[in-house]
C-alpha cells in the first residue's frame, strides 16, 4: 500500500481565516517578537542577497536562508505596472524544509504574510532607533503595505496618529477607511511637507520602480526616524541623497542593500550598522535626540523563515491549514518507475 508523504499548505482564505482568528495586530506583535529572536542569532545562518531575475517590467527573486535545522525560501515578485491591469505589485508564496531530509514541511501563501512582516520588521527596528515617546507617523505612499505599517507602529511602538500622502487621493482615501475604528487619529493630507509636519517617524513606501524623490534633505527636521521600505531593487529608491548623508543608516544585510537599498547611491564603503548588533547590544543604535536615524529596509530572507516558522506553529495549533500530496513516497524508494506502474493498475 503506498504511504501519502502530505505536506502542510497554508492557502490565502486560511491566512486570512488565521490572521483574523488571531488578530492582526497579535500577529504583528508576535512576528515582530519571532523576527527579533532570529536576528538574536544572525550568525547562525546561511546568507545571500536575494537572487534576482530583472525585466523592463519588474523583477522575480527567491530569497533562501537556514539555520541549519530548518530550510526555507521565499518566491517574490515585484511588478509595478500590474496595478493598471488590476493585479497585485507584489506575490508571494514560501517553503520550509527539513534539513536533515530535504523533506517540505510547509508550503504558504505569502503574499498576506509578506505584508505582515515587512510592517512587524519596520516596527521591530523603530522600536530599537525611533525617538523615545514618539506619537505620530508619516505614511508615505498608500498602498497595499500601508495598513499594515500603521497597524504595527501602533501596537509595537505605540504610536497614537498616523499623517497619510499618496500622489493618488483615491489610495489615501482607501486607506483612512480601512483605519477608521483602529485607535489610530488618522489625517489625509494632500503633500507630503503636511504630512511630515510633526512626525517623529516618517515611513516611505511607494511602488514605481524608479530612482525617486519621495523626501529631500529641507524636508527634514531633526531628531527623525525614517523608515525607507519603498526602495527595495536596483534603480528604484526614494530618499534624496543628502537625507544619507545626513543620516545613521541601519541595514539588514549589507552585501544586499548596497546593490538595492537607498545606500545603493552612496559609495560601498559608507558606513552603515547591521540592525542585528543593535538588537543584540553589540553596537550602539541611536545616540542622540537631534540624530537622524534611517532604516533602509530591503527585506532579508531570515525575516521570511522567521513569519514561515511562526505560521508553520499557528497553522498547527489552530488547525488551519490543508495537506497536500505534494512528496512521492514509494513502498521502495527505489522504485519510483513501480510506484507510477502501480498507480495504473
Amino acid at each position: 500500500m503506498m504511504t501519502l508523504n502530505l505536506v502542510p499548505f497554508v492557502s490565502v482564505d486560511k491566512m486570512m481565516q488565521l490572521v483574523l482568528q488571531l488578530g492582526i495586530e497579535r500577529v504583528l506583535i508576535d512576528l515582530a517578537a519571532e523576527i527579533e529572536a532570529d536576528f538574536r542569532r544572525w550568525p547562525l545562518f546561511d546568507k545571500t542577497p536575494r537572487i534576482a531575475s530583472h525585466s523592463d517590467v519588474g523583477v522575480i527573486e527567491l530569497m533562501p536562508t537556514s539555520d541549519g535545522v530548518t530550510y526555507g525560501f521565499k518566491y517574490v515578485n515585484g511588478h509595478p505596472a500590474n496595478m493598471r491591469q488590476g493585479l497585485q505589485t507584489v506575490t508571494a508564496f514560501g517553503l520550509l524544509a527539513d534539513v536533515a531530509t530535504g523533506y517540505p514541511v510547509l508550503l504558504s501563501e505569502m503574499t498576506i504574510l509578506t505584508a505582515l512582516r515587512t510592517a512587524a520588521t519596520s516596527a521591530m527596528a523603530a522600536k530599537h532607533l525611533a525617538p523615545a515617546n514618539a506619537t505620530t507617523m508619516a505614511l508615505i505612499g498608500n498602498g497595499a503595505q500601508a495598513e499594515f505599517q500603521a497597524l504595527a507602529f501602533k501596537a509595537i511602538c505605540g504610536l497614537t496618529e498616523v499623517r497619510l500622502y499618496d500622489i493618488d487621493p483615491a489610495a489615501t482615501a482607501k486607506c483612512v477607511k480601512n483605519l477608521a475604528g483602529s485607535g489610530l487619529r488618522v489625517i489625509p493630507c494632500t503633500t507630503p511637507e503636511e504630512a511630515i509636519l510633526g512626525a517623529q517617524v516618517i515611513t516611505t513606501v511607494t511602488a514605481d520602480k524608479t530612482n525617486a524623490t519621495i523626501l529631500t534633505d529641507n524636508m527634514l527636521g531633526a531628531g527623525v526616524h525614517i523608515n525607507g521600505v519603498g526602495g527595495d531593487c536596483p534603480g528604484k529608491t526614494e530618499l534624496h541623497r543628502d537625507i544619507l548623508m545626513r543620516s545613521k543608516i541601519f541595514v539588514e544585510y549589507p552585501p544586499q542593500t548596497r546593490i538595492e537599498g537607498e545606500i545603493q547611491q552612496l559609495a560601498p564603503d559608507h558606513p552603515v550598522t547591521e540592525l542585528w548588533q543593535v538588537i543584540t547590544g553589540a553596537t550602539p543604535g541611536r545616540t542622540s535626540a537631534d540624530q537622524v536615524t534611517l532604516f533602509d529596509s530591503v527585506g532579508f530572507a531570515i525575516e521570511d523563515f522567521s513569519a514561515l516558522r511562526y505560521i508553520l506553529a499557528q497553522s498547527q495549533a489552530t488547525g488551519l491549514f490543508d495537506s497536500l500530496d505534494m512528496i512521492a513516497d514509494p513502498d521502495d524508494p527505489r522504485d519510483l518507475y513501480g510506484m507510477l506502474l502501480r498507480a495504473a493498475g
